[in-house]
Protein backbone atom coordinates (compact mmCIF):
# COMPACT_ATOMS: atom_id res chain seq x y z
CA UNK A 1 0.00 0.00 0.00
CA UNK A 2 2.81 2.44 0.92
CA UNK A 3 4.66 1.47 -2.21
CA UNK A 4 1.56 2.16 -4.28
CA UNK A 5 1.13 5.62 -2.67
CA UNK A 6 4.80 6.42 -3.22
CA UNK A 7 4.54 5.33 -6.83
CA UNK A 8 1.39 7.43 -7.33
CA UNK A 9 3.13 10.47 -5.79
CA UNK A 10 6.15 10.03 -8.07
CA UNK A 11 3.91 9.71 -11.13
CA UNK A 12 2.00 12.86 -10.10
CA UNK A 13 5.25 14.79 -9.60
CA UNK A 14 6.54 13.53 -12.95
CA UNK A 15 3.36 14.56 -14.75
CA UNK A 16 3.50 17.97 -13.09
CA UNK A 17 7.14 18.42 -14.17
CA UNK A 18 6.31 17.40 -17.74
CA UNK A 19 3.39 19.83 -17.76
CA UNK A 20 5.64 22.68 -16.54
CA UNK A 21 8.31 21.82 -19.09
CA UNK A 22 5.75 21.77 -21.90
CA UNK A 23 4.36 25.13 -20.77
CA UNK A 24 7.87 26.63 -20.92
CA UNK A 25 8.45 25.18 -24.39
CA UNK A 26 5.08 26.51 -25.57
CA UNK A 27 5.86 29.99 -24.21
CA UNK A 28 9.34 29.97 -25.78
CA UNK A 29 7.85 28.92 -29.13
CA UNK A 30 5.28 31.72 -28.86
CA UNK A 31 8.20 34.18 -28.52
CA UNK A 32 9.89 32.72 -31.58
CA UNK A 33 6.68 32.88 -33.58
CA UNK A 34 6.04 36.47 -32.51
CA UNK A 35 9.58 37.42 -33.58
CA UNK A 36 8.96 35.73 -36.94
CA UNK A 37 5.94 38.01 -37.38
CA UNK A 38 8.14 41.05 -36.71
CA UNK A 39 10.61 39.68 -39.25
CA UNK A 40 7.85 39.45 -41.88
CA UNK A 41 6.71 43.03 -41.31
CA UNK A 42 10.21 44.51 -41.15
CA UNK A 43 11.15 42.68 -44.35
CA UNK A 44 8.01 44.09 -45.98
CA UNK A 45 9.04 47.58 -44.86
CA UNK A 46 12.58 47.07 -46.14
CA UNK A 47 11.18 45.93 -49.49
CA UNK A 48 8.97 49.03 -49.77
CA UNK A 49 11.84 51.48 -49.19
CA UNK A 50 13.62 51.02 -52.57
CA UNK A 51 10.28 51.39 -54.37
CA UNK A 52 9.55 54.60 -52.49
CA UNK A 53 13.05 55.96 -53.12
CA UNK A 54 12.75 55.11 -56.82
CA UNK A 55 9.33 56.77 -57.03
CA UNK A 56 10.52 60.04 -55.49
CA UNK A 57 14.05 60.09 -56.92
CA UNK A 58 13.09 61.92 -60.11
CA UNK A 59 11.31 64.66 -58.17
CA UNK A 60 13.93 65.08 -55.46
CA UNK A 61 17.08 65.64 -57.50
CA UNK A 62 18.24 68.30 -55.04
CA UNK A 63 17.65 66.06 -52.02
CA UNK A 64 20.38 63.52 -52.76
CA UNK A 65 21.57 63.52 -49.14
CA UNK A 66 18.09 62.66 -47.86
CA UNK A 67 17.76 59.78 -50.33
CA UNK A 68 21.21 58.44 -49.46
CA UNK A 69 20.36 58.60 -45.75
CA UNK A 70 17.25 56.48 -46.36
CA UNK A 71 19.20 53.93 -48.40
CA UNK A 72 21.96 53.71 -45.78
CA UNK A 73 19.43 53.39 -42.95
CA UNK A 74 17.65 50.59 -44.82
CA UNK A 75 20.91 48.69 -45.28
CA UNK A 76 21.72 49.08 -41.59
CA UNK A 77 18.22 47.93 -40.63
CA UNK A 78 18.50 44.85 -42.84
CA UNK A 79 21.85 44.00 -41.26
CA UNK A 80 20.35 44.47 -37.78
CA UNK A 81 17.42 42.21 -38.64
CA UNK A 82 19.69 39.45 -39.94
CA UNK A 83 21.85 39.65 -36.82
CA UNK A 84 18.79 39.52 -34.55
CA UNK A 85 17.39 36.53 -36.45
CA UNK A 86 20.72 34.73 -36.08
CA UNK A 87 21.11 35.60 -32.38
CA UNK A 88 17.59 36.09 -30.94
CA UNK A 89 18.79 35.60 -27.36
CA UNK A 90 21.48 38.28 -27.64
CA UNK A 91 20.33 41.53 -25.98
CA UNK A 92 22.89 43.52 -28.00
CA UNK A 93 21.49 42.17 -31.28
CA UNK A 94 17.94 43.17 -30.33
CA UNK A 95 19.16 46.55 -29.11
CA UNK A 96 20.95 47.10 -32.43
CA UNK A 97 17.83 46.03 -34.33
CA UNK A 98 15.69 48.50 -32.40
CA UNK A 99 18.18 51.30 -32.97
CA UNK A 100 18.59 50.61 -36.69
CA UNK A 101 14.83 50.37 -37.24
CA UNK A 102 14.34 53.65 -35.38
CA UNK A 103 17.01 55.25 -37.56
CA UNK A 104 15.23 53.98 -40.68
CA UNK A 105 11.93 55.35 -39.40
CA UNK A 106 13.50 58.76 -38.81
CA UNK A 107 15.12 58.77 -42.27
CA UNK A 108 11.79 57.86 -43.88
CA UNK A 109 10.10 60.59 -41.87
CA UNK A 110 12.60 63.15 -43.17
CA UNK A 111 12.12 61.89 -46.74
CA UNK A 112 8.36 62.18 -46.51
CA UNK A 113 8.59 65.60 -44.86
CA UNK A 114 10.80 66.85 -47.70
CA UNK A 115 8.42 65.25 -50.21
CA UNK A 116 5.53 67.35 -48.93
CA UNK A 117 7.11 70.48 -50.37
CA UNK A 118 6.82 69.08 -53.92
CA UNK A 119 3.18 69.39 -55.14
CA UNK A 120 3.73 67.17 -58.20
CA UNK A 121 5.08 64.45 -55.91
CA UNK A 122 2.04 64.64 -53.64
CA UNK A 123 -0.15 64.21 -56.72
CA UNK A 124 1.70 61.07 -57.85
CA UNK A 125 -0.59 58.07 -57.51
CA UNK A 126 2.38 55.71 -57.19
CA UNK A 127 3.89 57.69 -54.31
CA UNK A 128 0.51 57.92 -52.57
CA UNK A 129 0.03 54.17 -52.84
CA UNK A 130 3.53 53.47 -51.52
CA UNK A 131 2.96 55.90 -48.66
CA UNK A 132 -0.28 54.15 -47.74
CA UNK A 133 1.44 50.75 -47.85
CA UNK A 134 4.24 52.11 -45.70
CA UNK A 135 1.77 53.51 -43.17
CA UNK A 136 -0.05 50.17 -43.07
CA UNK A 137 3.25 48.36 -42.59
CA UNK A 138 4.25 50.70 -39.76
CA UNK A 139 0.99 49.81 -38.00
CA UNK A 140 1.64 46.11 -38.53
CA UNK A 141 5.17 46.48 -37.17
CA UNK A 142 3.84 48.22 -34.06
CA UNK A 143 1.28 45.46 -33.53
CA UNK A 144 3.86 42.69 -34.11
CA UNK A 145 6.32 44.37 -31.75
CA UNK A 146 3.66 44.58 -29.04
CA UNK A 147 2.68 40.93 -29.56
CA UNK A 148 6.35 39.91 -29.36
CA UNK A 149 6.98 41.90 -26.19
CA UNK A 150 3.81 40.41 -24.64
CA UNK A 151 5.00 36.89 -25.53
CA UNK A 152 8.42 37.66 -24.04
CA UNK A 153 6.84 38.90 -20.83
CA UNK A 154 4.67 35.77 -20.55
CA UNK A 155 7.65 33.47 -21.21
CA UNK A 156 9.92 35.30 -18.76
CA UNK A 157 7.19 35.25 -16.10
CA UNK A 158 6.81 31.49 -16.53
CA UNK A 159 10.54 30.85 -16.32
CA UNK A 160 11.14 33.18 -13.36
CA UNK A 161 8.26 32.18 -11.09
CA UNK A 162 8.11 29.10 -8.88
CA UNK A 163 8.04 26.23 -9.77
CA UNK A 164 8.88 27.05 -13.41
CA UNK A 165 12.19 28.56 -12.35
CA UNK A 166 13.36 25.14 -11.12
CA UNK A 167 12.91 23.58 -14.55
CA UNK A 168 14.04 26.67 -16.46
CA UNK A 169 17.42 26.65 -14.75
CA UNK A 170 17.86 22.90 -15.15
CA UNK A 171 16.92 22.80 -18.85
CA UNK A 172 18.58 26.08 -19.91
CA UNK A 173 15.50 28.11 -20.76
CA UNK A 174 17.28 31.43 -21.31
CA UNK A 175 15.68 34.77 -20.59
CA UNK A 176 14.07 36.29 -23.68
CA UNK A 177 14.76 39.91 -24.53
CA UNK A 178 12.00 42.36 -25.45
CA UNK A 179 12.45 44.42 -28.59
CA UNK A 180 13.40 47.90 -27.43
CA UNK A 181 12.05 51.13 -28.80
CA UNK A 182 13.70 54.49 -28.33
CA UNK A 183 11.91 56.67 -25.80
CA UNK A 184 11.04 59.49 -28.20
CA UNK A 185 9.83 57.18 -30.94
CA UNK A 186 7.42 55.30 -28.72
CA UNK A 187 5.46 58.44 -27.92
CA UNK A 188 5.21 60.10 -31.31
CA UNK A 189 3.45 58.53 -34.25
CA UNK A 190 5.17 58.88 -37.61
CA UNK A 191 3.48 61.18 -40.11
CA UNK A 192 3.44 59.36 -43.40
CA UNK A 193 0.69 60.94 -45.48
CA UNK A 194 1.57 62.80 -48.66
CA UNK A 195 -2.01 63.89 -49.33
Amino acid sequence: MKLLLLLAALVAIGLFAVSLYNALVTARNACRNAFAQIDVQLTRRHDLVPNLVEAVKGYLRHERETLQAVIAARQQAEFGLQKAKTHPDDPAALQALGASENQLGQALGRLLAVSESYPELRASENVQQLSEELASTENRIAYARQAYNDAVMDYNNRRETFPGNLLAARFAFLQAQPLPLEEGVSRQAPRISLG
